[in-house]
C-alpha cells in the first residue's frame, strides 16, 4: 500500500485481512505482548499496540505482530510517516469497546502510512451489535450516527492499495455498515473477496478514481454502489472504475449509481464499466437512481446536477426477484449519456420468464442477445 491517508476501521462486526507481500524471518517483529498486551476481554491493550507500533514504525521492515488471543483494544490510531515497509501481522482478534456512546470517528485508524503491509487469519472485531439498536439512520435524517459501529473499512485520500482476501461479516439487518468505503482516493483495487453486510458490499464516494474490483461476492447486502453524490459541496469526479466478475445473491442491489436530487456539486461519473456479472435472487440487478431518498422523512424537490456518462453493462446474467431487473431513472436537468446494455440474460426468480428495463432521461443502447427487451420503457 502506497501513498496511504487514512485507512480506518469503523469495524461494526469482523474483519478479516490476508495480504502477503512480505519474507517470513526478515523483519524486527515487534509483538504487542511484550509490550504489556493482555490477551483477555477486560484488559484495555490500546497502549501496548501503540507502543509496538512506534518501534515498528521507527524500523525499516518493522512488523507489529498479535499473536492468538483476544485483545480489548478501546482504540488506537497508527501514525506515519514511518521510516520505511512496515508490517501490521494479526493472528489473534482485535475487539472493540460495547459502549454505544463513544462517538469518535474511528475505532483503528492507519495514518499517514506508506508502504503499509497487513496480513494474517486473524480478526478485527468491532462490537456493532451493542450500537445497532440504537442507530436510527436509516430511518431519518435527525440521527446521531454511532461512527464506530457503521462502515467496516474506509478509505480517505489513499493511493495504490490492494485489498485480497477480505471477509466482512454483519447481519442483513445492521444499519449503515457499509463493507469498504472509498472516497478521494486512486489506484484502488479489491479482489477476492467476501462481504456479507446490512449495507453496500462496497461503497465509492466523490473523488474515486481508476478503482478495479474483481472476483468479489457480496450477500446479503446493498451491493455495490458508485456514491451517493451530490448531497455535499466540494465534491470531486469519479472516473474510471471496473468492476468485473462478482457475484451478487439475495442483494437488495446488484450494480448502482446513486446521486441526490437537488445536489451541491455538479460533478460527473465517466468511464465505468461493469462487466461478468452474476446475480442470484437481486431486487434490482442493474439501477441507476438519480432521485436517491433513503429516508421516509425525506422527498426529492428538484433535479440531480450530477453528470453520469460512458457506462457499460456487459454480460451480467442470472436471476432478479423482480420483474424490472434494469432501472435506469436519470436526471431531467442532466440526463445520462453513453448507457449501454450489452450481452444482458436476467430472468425473474421465481418464474423465469424475461424481466424488463424501465428508463428515463437517458441516452442508452442494448446491444446482443438476452433475456431483456431492446429497449427500454419510459
Amino acid at each position: 500500500m502506497d501513498s496511504m491517508r487514512v485507512f480506518s476501521l469503523w469495524a461494526s462486526l469482523v474483519w478479516f485481512l490476508s495480504i502477503i507481500s512480505y519474507v517470513h524471518g526478515q523483519n524486527k517483529v515487534f509483538t504487542v505482548t511484550d509490550y504489556g498486551a493482555v490477551a483477555d476481554e477486560k484488559t484495555d491493550s490500546s497502549k501496548a499496540f501503540l507502543n509496538a507500533w512506534k518501534g515498528a514504525c521507527a524500523t525499516d521492515g518493522g512488523e507489529v505482530a498479535v499473536p492468538l488471543g483476544t485483545f480489548f483494544v478501546s482504540g488506537a490510531t497508527f501514525e506515519g510517516p514511518c521510516i520505511g515497509e512496515t508490517f501490521f501481522r494479526i493472528e489473534g482478534t482485535l475487539r472493540a469497546s460495547s459502549d454505544p456512546s463513544l462517538d469518535s470517528d474511528y475505532w483503528i485508524l492507519f495514518d499517514e502510512v506508506d508502504r503499509l503491509t497487513i496480513f494474517g487469519n486473524g480478526t478485527f472485531y468491532g462490537n456493532g451489535e451493542s450500537a445497532w439498536p440504537h442507530n436510527q439512520c436509516d430511518k431519518t435524517l435527525a440521527c446521531k450516527k454511532p461512527q464506530r459501529k457503521m462502515f467496516h473499512l474506509n478509505l480517505h485520500k489513499c493511493e495504490n492499495v490492494l485489498l485480497n482476501n477480505v471477509d466482512i461479516i454483519a447481519p442483513v439487518d445492521s444499519p449503515n455498515t457499509d463493507g469498504i468505503h472509498m472516497g478521494k482516493s486512486n489506484g484502488i483495487a479489491i479482489t477476492a473477496s467476501r462481504i456479507s453486510t446490512g449495507d453496500d458490499c462496497i461503497s465509492m464516494g466523490d473523488g474515486s478514481t481508476n478503482i478495479n474490483i474483481t472476483s468479489v461476492w457480496c450477500g446479503p447486502g446493498h451491493g455495490i454502489s458508485i456514491g451517493s453524490l451530490g448531497k455535499y459541496k466540494n465534491e470531486e469526479d469519479v472516473v474510471g472504475i471496473t468492476v468485473s466478475n462478482c457475484t451478487f445473491s439475495d442483494t437488495d442491489n446488484g450494480l448502482r449509481v446513486k446521486t441526490w436530487a437537488p445536489s451541491s456539486m455538479p460533478v460527473t461519473v465517466s468511464t465505468v464499466t461493469f462487466a461478468d456479472i452474476n446475480v442470484n435472487n437481486v431486487e434490482n440487478p442493474i439501477i441507476i437512481d438519480q432521485y436517491y431518498c433513503p429516508h421516509s422523512s425525506c422527498s426529492p424537490k428538484g433535479e440531480s446536477d450530477v453528470g453520469i456518462k460512458d457506462v457499460k453493462f456487459i454480460n451480467v446474467r442470472g436471476t432478479s426477484a423482480t420483474d424490472v431487473a434494469v432501472n435506469v431513472q436519470c436526471s431531467k436537468a442532466r440526463p445520462c449519456q453513453d448507457i449501454e446494455f450489452v450481452g444482458l440474460d436476467l430472468i425473474t426468480k421465481g418464474t423465469r420468464q424475461p424481466t424488463t428495463a424501465s428508463c428515463s432521461n437517458a441516452d442508452h443502447e442494448f446491444v446482443g442477445p438476452g433475456q431483456v427487451p431492446a429497449r427500454c420503457s419510459s
